[in-house]
C-alpha cells in the first residue's frame, strides 16, 4: 500500500508539474493588450469562467501554446476573460466560447474549425504568415502537393486577376491556402488554358477558374475551398451557412456499419465525383457520423442509415419520399430539389424559431439531468417554488374592509367609532346649551 501511494503520488505530481510548464506558454491578458498587438501577433482565447467547456478546452489551449512555442512561432498565446474585461466583446464581436482569435496588427482572423491543437495550429501557422505564398521552385510545388489536400494557385505575371487574386486571399485566408508561381515551376502534366490563371487542387486533380462560367473569383473560392466529398461535423455546416449550396449528406454510424449505410455512402461520393459538372454549383456532398446533431436541427429522430439534403442559410432540410438504392434514384432526389417538387421542411420563421427554443431547453435539460439529477431538480424548483409562493401570497391575502381605517383610528383612541361619534354629538349639544 506504502508503494501504491508513492505512485500515485508521484503521478499526479507530474501532471502537476506538466500542465503548469505548459500553462507557462499562455499569457493572461486584459483589456490592454489592444494596445501593443500591432507590434507581435497574438493567437487569444476569449473566454468566461462560468463556461464548461472553456474549462476542458483549458488543457488544449495550454498544448496549442506549448506547440507554437517549440515550433518558434513568433506567435504570442494568451487568454482574456470577458467577464472582466467586457470591452473586447463589441471590439471583437464576440458571440460565443470560447473565440480563438488570431490578432494581427489592425486585423483580426476568427478560426471556426474544430477545437483540437492540431486544427489550431494549422489555422495559427496559415493565417500568421503572408496571404498568397511564392512557390519558386518545381521541388516547393511537389512539397506543397504533397502537404495539403486543398489548395488555390495563381499562375501567370502581374495583371489584373492577381490583383483580385490577392484580395480574395485575404478573405479566405481563415480557411486555405493560397500560393502563387511561374509557369515553368507546374509540372508537364498541368496543362492551363490561358496565362494568368487561378487553379484549385483537391481531390488528386485540379479544376481551372473561368470567369465566363464560374462568375465572380470569390463566389468561386467560396463554392470550391471544400473537397467534393468528405466527412463533415457542426462546425463544418456552420460554415455552410456562408454559402450558398445545399449540402446532401449520407447519416450513418459507422461504429455499427450497415449495407444500407455503406451503399448510401458511395452514392453520395459517385454523385460528388461522376456527376461534379453537374451538381457542383448547387451542392456540397459528404456524409457525417452520428445523427445527433441532425436531430436537433430537424428537431425530431433520423434514422439512421439516412440521405438528407440541408439548406444552412435558412434552416430548412429535404428528405427522400422514397427509398434510394441506386444513383439514379439519387440523382432524381436531387433533381427534384433542384426544381421545387421535393417539399422543404424546416425553415426559419417565428414559430419554428420558437420551437426550436424550446426544443433546445429541453434538450438541455435531459442533458443537464443526465449528469447532474439532484442539481437539475433543484435548479428546476426553484422558479416552481416562486410562482407557487406567489400564488399562495395572492389567493390567502386577507382583504382590506373600508371600516378599518376607524378601527385603526379606535385603537389610537381607546374609543369605539359609535362610541365617538354619540360622543361628538353630545358634546356639541351641550355647548349649544351654553351658547343658548
Amino acid at each position: 500500500p506504502v508503494f501504491i501511494f508513492t505512485d500515485i503520488s508521484i503521478g499526479v505530481s507530474a501532471v502537476v508539474l506538466g500542465l503548469t510548464a505548459v500553462s507557462a506558454y499562455v499569457e493572461e491578458l486584459d483589456d490592454k493588450f489592444t494596445e501593443n498587438r500591432k507590434s507581435e501577433p497574438w493567437l487569444v482565447e476569449f473566454y468566461a469562467p462560468w463556461c464548461e467547456y472553456c474549462k476542458t478546452f483549458e488543457s488544449i489551449w495550454y498544448e496549442v501554446g506549448a506547440e507554437l512555442r517549440s515550433l518558434g512561432s513568433p506567435v504570442n498565446v494568451g487568454k482574456l476573460d470577458t467577464t472582466a474585461h467586457s470591452s473586447v466583446l463589441t471590439e471583437f464581436n464576440i458571440r460565443g466560447y470560447p473565440a480563438i482569435i488570431l490578432v494581427k496588427g489592425e486585423k483580426s482572423y476568427e478560426y471556426k474549425g474544430p477545437r483540437t491543437k492540431d486544427g489550431i495550429i494549422e489555422f495559427t501557422n496559415r493565417v500568421a504568415g503572408p496571404a498568397v505564398r511564392s512557390l519558386t521552385s518545381v521541388q516547393l510545388f511537389q512539397h506543397t502537393m504533397s502537404r495539403h489536400d486543398l489548395f488555390f494557385l495563381y499562375v501567370g505575371g502581374r495583371s489584373p486577376l492577381k490583383g483580385l487574386y490577392y484580395k480574395v486571399a485575404a478573405e479566405f485566408i481563415i480557411y486555405n491556402y493560397f500560393f502563387s508561381a511561374s509557369e515553368d515551376v507546374l509540372p508537364q502534366t498541368i496543362h492551363l488554358e490561358e496565362v494568368p490563371s487561378v487553379a484549385v487542387f483537391k481531390d488528386g486533380t485540379y479544376y481551372l477558374y473561368n470567369e465566363e462560367r464560374d462568375g465572380n473569383l470569390s463566389e468561386w473560392v467560396g463554392r470550391e475551398r471544400f473537397r467534393c466529398y468528405f466527412q463533415m461535423d457542426s462546425f463544418t455546416l456552420y460554415q455552410m451557412g456562408e454559402t450558398s449550396k445545399l449540402v446532401a449528406l449520407a447519416i450513418v454510424d459507422e461504429k455499427n456499419p450497415t449495407t444500407n449505410g455503406i451503399r448510401y455512402k458511395a452514392l453520395m461520393e459517385k454523385a460528388a465525383t461522376q456527376y461534379r459538372d453537374h451538381y457542383n454549383t448547387n451542392f456540397q456532398f459528404g456524409y457525417m457520423q452520428g445523427n445527433d446533431y441532425i436531430n436537433g436541427f430537424i428537431m425530431g429522430e433520423l434514422a439512421m442509415p439516412s440521405l438528407i439534403v440541408m439548406n444552412m442559410t435558412i434552416d430548412g432540410y429535404f428528405l427522400p419520399e422514397r427509398k434510394v438504392e441506386t444513383i439514379e434514384e439519387l440523382l432524381q432526389f436531387l433533381n427534384s430539389v433542384l426544381d421545387g417538387r421535393s417539399k422543404l421542411l424546416g425553415g426559419n420563421g417565428f414559430l419554428r424559431r420558437m420551437k426550436r427554443l424550446y426544443y433546445r431547453a429541453k434538450s438541455a435539460v435531459k442533458t443537464s439531468f443526465a449528469s447532474g439529477p439532484l442539481v437539475t431538480c433543484f435548479l428546476l424548483s426553484l422558479p416552481v417554488g416562486l410562482v407557487v409562493m406567489i400564488v399562495w401570497g395572492v389567493c390567502t391575502a386577507v382583504p382590506v374592509e373600508e371600516d378599518q381605517g376607524g378601527e385603526g383610528a379606535l385603537l389610537a383612541t381607546g374609543t369605539r367609532p359609535k362610541e365617538a361619534y354619540k360622543k361628538g354629538t353630545a358634546q356639541k349639544t351641550n355647548e349649544a346649551k351654553k351658547e343658548d
